[in-house]
């Protein structure tokens, strides 16, 4: 049994919370313990009072996993400095940390990200980049581990999270049984890229770059190389490439790709347009030029995508798809 502790806060994200802990517990391979600022129950975001089981600075000696979960993005409930204490104190005294949601940035404030590739909910990559330079966004990873910390998106993503560790503890085999179980993926195909890009960017205070921004996702299909956004803006390609990583959290290429990725989605989610149609109206050129890209941001292929998310007619004649 592996000793682990859910550090938890007035303000926490329920499902980050229950998510991983329901995966960890029916594993049966840790001993779970709650613990707080104060060892009172906390309120979650939902406003459910939540039970601990001690005081944070009431644990001694090593930990094996601190896990903390975070607050609703991007502006919710979050501790205050003496949790950032306890948190750097226990965090250096665990062998491993994770964090799910915003906890990234818990454990940015704390300083144990310095120096790290982190991943965090695609609502607040940005702001942990531009917050924290000296952490390695990885804004399209559903987690990222780096040596002993593991950071995870937002949300459900702490249930991939908590299973990667049943696999890292307790082998594959083990894990497998769990996802069966709990009737969800062992590794879900795609990452964060399945969700909008263009709403998980906050408003850019550069008027130019928002300009620019409603430009590509108005015509993901233009030329959008480097240099020619930066001849639209009338700045240097070094000083656009900064401005997309400081308020934007991604690469101008990164940028377009997920743009372009989104709309040939939205396409193939609602009409019967052939795949290579859809890839030359998006900007992806050719169709096996989308199917890479398609399986390099997302993890599956067009096809693969219009079968699964396609509309379809839920009539009681038509068979239902299963899982």
């Amino acid at each position: 049994m592996r000793e682990l502790v859910v550090a938890v806060y007035d303000g926490v994200v329920l499902l980050d919370v229950a998510g991983p802990v329901q995966i960890l517990h029916g594993s049966r391979g840790y001993r779970i313990r709650h613990a707080s600022i104060d060892g009172r129950p906390v309120r979650t975001d939902i406003g459910l009072p939540l039970g601990v089981d001690l005081a944070l600075g009431e644990i001694e000696g090593p930990v094996d996993t601190l896990l903390v979960p975070g607050y609703a993005p991007p502006d919710g409930d979050r501790p205050g400095e003496a949790f950032l204490d306890l948190l750097r104190d226990l965090g250096s005294r665990a062998r491993r940390v994770a964090s799910v949601c915003t906890g990234a940035l818990l454990l940015a404030e704390a300083g144990l990200l310095d120096g790290r590739r982190a991943t965090t909910h695609w609502a607040a990559c940005a702001d942990l980049a531009s917050r924290f330079p000296s952490v390695t966004v990885e804004p399209d990873a559903i987690f990222v581990r780096d040596g002993p910390v593991v950071t995870s998106a937002g949300v459900t993503a702490g249930i991939d999270l908590a299973l990667a560790l049943v696999e890292e503890d307790h082998g594959p085999d083990l894990a497998r049984a769990v996802a069966k179980y709990m009737v969800v993926f062992l590794q879900r195909p795609g990452g964060q890229s399945q969700f909008s890009v263009r709403g998980a960017v906050p408003a850019p205070r550069h008027p130019a770059l928002r300009g620019l921004l409603d430009m590509i996702a108005a015509e993901p299909a233009a030329e959008h190389t480097l240099a020619a956004m930066a001849a639209q803006i009338t700045v240097s390609e070094r000083h656009l490439s900064r401005l997309f990583r400081r308020e934007v959290g991604l690469t101008p290429g990164q940028y377009v790709e997920q743009i372009r990725v989104e709309a040939a989605q939205a396409l193939l989610e609602t009409s019967a347009e052939p795949v290579a149609s859809i890839a030359r109206r998006c900007g992806l050129g050719s169709d096996e030029t989308m199917r890479r890209t398609f399986l390099k941001v997302l993890g599956i292929t067009p096809t693969a995508y219009r079968r699964r998310f396609h509309s379809t007619d839920h009539s009681p004649t038509r068979p239902k798809e299963t899982l």
